[in-house]
């Protein structure tokens, strides 16, 4: 690595750790660790003392069609990722096809994502939710006024808001290809935690 190179990951380094960066992403994981233990938690009650995690996921994809598991993962990936996506992860496991089936929900995940992106987009030509939105996402805003698109591929990637961060994108009007490439880490996570996953529930 280059001298100049050094300098500049090093400018870097120094500017998001000045600016609270590394204190947000700790703050947040701290904070995403909780729902996630509850989470884990009431499975592993309902696995022991209801129904084993195997049989409630086979009632499930006996139950529900593909599609309405599909569409209810798209509308809460789209509306401020309202259900822990590790849920469908598992539930893909015990598909017919696992790896088809987890691929289909990277994809909706990112294009839930990207309609986020837009929503924050459009919505900025409302004065009166522009106003709304921009009182109550003032901090996620700034934050991504300062980081850009590190805090889109923080969200894609560790269990943080990705669609707040996706609308906050959207509001400020962060550039359209960088944003794209930014969020297409959210397809690695699904990679990572579906390994992960996978590997427990076997």
């Amino acid at each position: 690595m280059s001298k100049t190179k050094k300098s500049r990951v090093k400018l870097l380094h120094q500017y998001y750790k000045y600016t609270g960066f590394y204190t947000f992403i700790w703050d947040n994981s701290k904070k995403a660790i909780i729902p996630l233990a509850i989470v884990i938690g009431i499975l592993v009650y309902i696995n022991y003392n209801v129904m084993s995690i195997e049989k409630m996921l086979s009632y499930v994809t006996q139950n529900f069609s593909d599609i309405s598991i599909f569409s209810l993962f798209l509308l809460s990936e789209s509306v401020l990722g309202l259900l822990p996506p590790d849920i469908f992860i598992a539930w893909t496991k015990n598909t017919s096809s696992p790896l088809l089936y987890l691929s289909i929900l990277a994809g909706l995940s990112y294009l839930g994502g990207v309609i986020s992106y837009y929503k924050g987009r459009t919505l900025l030509l409302i004065p009166k939710i522009n106003d709304y939105l921009e009182g109550r996402m003032t901090k996620h805003i700034r934050n991504m006024q300062k980081w850009g698109g590190f805090l889109i591929a923080v969200g894609a990637l560790l269990p943080l808001p990705f669609a707040i961060a996706c609308l906050a994108a959207g509001m400020i009007k962060f550039p359209q290809k960088q944003f794209y490439i930014f969020a297409s880490l959210r397809i690695l996570r699904f990679v990572i935690y579906g390994y992960v996953i996978y590997s427990a529930l076997s």
